[in-house]
């Protein structure tokens, strides 16, 4: 989506539910419970991290669908 990665690391099954994103040089981290938040992001333009938010919210349910199916 534009560009963007999105991954989970197998080893943070542990935290809270969030996503890792990454596109070229940047990279980010958003939880996504109890509340959709950037916990940081790095090399990332503000619009790239509006874009990243957008694309977070309009895709929460399956994000986190997904993070249920990967660490349970």
């Amino acid at each position: 989506m534009k560009g963007y990665e999105f991954f989970f690391y197998s080893n943070e099954g542990n935290e809270p539910m969030h996503i890792h994103v990454g596109k070229a040089e940047g990279i980010g981290k958003i939880w996504l419970e109890p509340e959709v938040k950037i916990n940081y992001m790095y090399d990332l333009s503000p619009k790239e991290e509006r874009e990243i938010m957008e694309i977070v919210r309009e895709n929460l349910e399956l994000l986190k669908k997904s993070w249920n199916e990967y660490f349970k």
